[in-house]
């Protein structure tokens, strides 16, 4: 009897596990690159003004303060792990972390205070261990709202004691948060701010209230380096043809300070 080969259903799908298996690699890579390296972030709103604005897209590294569960894509959540290869950031970084009152949102705001500093705001003005951090006026500026009306405010810049500089936003007059007992930053947290002072719901908010309460270090995602983007998404409120014209083209590829 002749020989005859057996029909063989493995062999069309062969192409199709090929492709699956490069796929499936390519996203491991993508996750792990996520995790270890860097991650792009969109910023929904205005409380990082003027350093960040309303529709920026952010590069973070995640390298140089270690991996914990935070470190996961944001789309994944996990409960909070220490810190491997762990690092403090620096005062005066820009970081994006897990909000503790709902790990699957990441916020991102200024650290100026370290573990075991006494913190405290006097009539607007930022204290550490029982001193003043300067404020040099810098002339008018305006606070830009997420429908892209403005509102004017008065510019400073803020020089921490290590010397880093950088604009905040100051609303004229008294203000719901310009006040705050001193606080000591526990152990193995931080306290973060907004350079937009009057519109930040950051260190000075408890979590339960809706703010940023103390930061545990463990929640820290990654340091913001660069502004990869940029689209005012105000312009959606006009005609798509004026939609381009939101491109803040000039804030492409911008270093983060």
């Amino acid at each position: 009897m002749p020989h005859q080969d057996r029909p063989s259903s493995s062999r069309p799908l062969r192409p199709w596990l090929r492709s699956l298996g490069e796929i499936a690699a390519a996203l491991v890579v993508i996750t792990v690159g996520k995790a270890a390296i860097a991650e792009p972030y969109y910023v929904p709103s205005g409380s990082m003004e003027p350093t960040l604005l309303i529709g920026d897209g952010l590069l973070a590294t995640k390298y140089p303060y270690g991996y914990s569960s935070a470190s996961l894509p944001a789309s994944l959540v996990l409960p909070r792990t220490e810190r491997l290869f762990g690092a403090v950031p620096e005062r005066g970084d820009i970081v994006v972390f897990r909000w503790s009152g709902d790990r699957s949102q990441v916020w991102v705001k200024r650290v100026v205070g370290l573990p075991g500093e006494r913190i405290e705001m006097r009539a607007g003005q930022l204290w550490i261990d029982g001193r003043p951090v300067r404020l040099q006026p810098d002339g008018e500026s305006a606070i830009e709202n997420g429908d892209g009306s403005t509102i004017s405010a008065q510019r400073y810049v803020e020089t921490l004691p290590n010397g880093r500089e950088h604009p905040i936003l100051k609303l004229a007059g008294r203000q719901p948060l310009d006040d705050m007992p001193a606080v000591t930053v526990p152990p193995g947290h931080l306290f973060v701010m907004g350079d937009n002072r009057d519109d930040s719901a950051d260190s000075r908010v408890a979590v339960d209230q809706g703010g940023a309460g103390a930061l545990p270090v463990a929640d820290v995602i990654g340091r913001v380096d660069a502004v990869v983007g940029s689209w005012n998404p105000a312009v959606t409120r006009g005609p798509a043809w004026e939609w381009p014209a939101g491109l803040r083209l000039s804030r492409f590829f911008s270093a983060v300070r």
